[in-house]
């Protein structure tokens, strides 16, 4: 290739080197922006109440046991017997354990950013087998048991907006705040009269609450058979945790939800045995958890970012359109008019940005991509002189921005499309050129080097 063509084609390397560290420089402006909207969702959390973990109904029994101690009388020398005692608690697990739950949502505003709160109306009913003597046989009478209560443990007590209609036994429970367990930490209890501890009694327990959370509810499935569905208004919900649902519907009002699991998955059995005997609260229990997430999983900053990974290719592209219009119709293009169409192109994701955050991705999208195209489709049309042309370049840019669109909504399919459309694009350009002469070409741009 001769030297004028090497020079231009120098050029345009050079500018898209410089676009690039243009849209390096809006790339870092998206992830500052992501990172202000994560600050101001947090703080709205922390003034509200933050994402909620529900672990019980659980039984808890404190105890006190006499012990004896044997220490030497340093006087004597002798074995000393004295008299002490040791505090504890006995946790059961439900037999049962199902939940339902409505949850509606409502956004929380703080300038431009928003929150997701959600209400989790819950209906938790749980049965329990107590065995007698609370499963002590082993030096019974050393143990005095306390005042039995079946607790419930929520990760941000703020977020309590309501516990009505509790009962055990079909009887009127009274809940009092704090669980009374160091395994459950915040939440709240309902004290118990269990007046005959000789035989295993059966317990019905039932309980109507109202939670309010932020962006994750969680739920640990303490039931020896667990069974939750849940419902809300959310369209885009992520099932989280170690426990999938059996069963889910999503659509555009909202989703349906079921889990199904029982001891033999979870060894939460087990797991709180281990708890118990380290009389300290157990992290492993507290992970075997499941929920769902309201929180978008792709938002305006994630699709904007994903954007501007293939601002390289749309520039590309459209310089080698250029380049196509100069080799095969013998126009020519200055690389000042390459630049200008470069940094219209690269300010396509500062508009899509900026926007976004007022008015939603998709209508943003529409709105940036517009202006684009009509200035760019205006400017070509001016430097190619023919409107046809401009029109006809205008319209392939807004083939490539809807192209463009639909890799940055797809999830599973993004690298897919974005192979196929670089194949047929390259596929598009051999066939163009597949007749030009490229030693021709370079000689004929350095006869007119020569001249000039």
């Amino acid at each position: 290739m001769q030297r004028s063509l090497g020079l231009k084609m120098g050029a345009i390397l050079l500018l898209i080197t410089l676009l690039l560290v243009g849209l390096w420089w809006i790339g870092s402006i998206v992830t500052e922006r992501q990172s202000r909207r994560d600050e101001v969702v947090k703080d709205i959390a922390q003034s509200s109440s933050l994402a909620q973990t529900l672990s019980g109904p659980i039984l808890v029994v404190p105890y006190e046991k006499a012990v004896q101690e044997v220490t030497n009388d340093p006087q004597t020398g002798k074995p000393r017997f004295t008299e002490g005692r040791i505090t504890g608690e006995l946790l059961f697990l439900p037999e049962t354990f199902h939940v339902e739950g409505d949850i509606p949502t409502e956004r929380r505003a703080r300038g431009i950013y928003e929150a997701r709160l959600y209400h989790a109306n819950l209906r938790i009913r749980s049965m329990f087998e107590v065995p007698a003597h609370y499963g002590v046989t082993a030096d019974l009478a050393a143990y005095r048991f306390g005042r039995p209560a079946i607790a419930l443990g929520i990760s941000d007590i703020r977020g309590i907006e309501s516990s009505s209609k509790v009962s055990v036994n079909g009887a009127p429970g009274r809940v009092i705040a704090g669980t009374t367990s160091s395994l459950l930490g915040a939440g709240l209890h309902v004290p118990l009269e269990l007046a005959d501890n000789d035989h295993p009694p059966r317990l019905e327990f039932a309980m109507d609450l109202t939670v309010q959370g932020t962006g994750e509810l969680h739920v640990i499935p303490v039931g020896r058979e667990s069974r939750v569905a849940l419902r809300s208004d959310w369209a885009s919900p992520g099932f989280i945790g170690q426990y999938l649902p059996v069963r889910h519907e999503i659509g555009p009002r909202g989703f349906k939800a079921d889990w199904a699991m029982s001891f033999f998955s979870t060894n939460l059995e087990e797991t709180l045995r281990h708890c118990s005997d380290s009389g300290a609260a157990c992290e492993d229990f507290k992970s075997r958890v499941f929920g769902v997430s309201f929180v978008d999983p792709v938002d305006q900053y994630l699709k904007t970012d994903r954007a501007i990974k293939y601002a390289l290719l749309f520039i590309a592209l459209t310089f080698a359109g250029f380049f196509l219009f100069e080799v095969l119709r013998k126009l020519s293009v200055h690389p000042v008019q390459y630049g200008l169409v470069g940094a219209a192109l690269a300010l396509f994701y500062l508009l899509l940005l900026s926007l976004s955050e007022h008015v939603g991705f998709g209508v943003a999208y529409v709105l940036s991509s517009s202006a684009c195209v009509g200035l760019i489709g205006f400017y070509v049309g001016s430097i190619l002189r023919s409107g046809l042309r401009g029109l006809g370049f205008a319209c392939g840019l807004t083939l490539l921005y809807g192209t463009l669109y639909a890799l940055v909504s797809a999830d599973d399919y993004a690298l897919l499309m974005g192979s196929m459309l670089l194949f047929a694009l390259l596929a598009v350009v051999m066939i163009l050129t597949r007749r030009v002469d490229w030693f021709a070409l370079g000689q004929r741009d350095a006869a007119k080097s020569v001249r000039t």
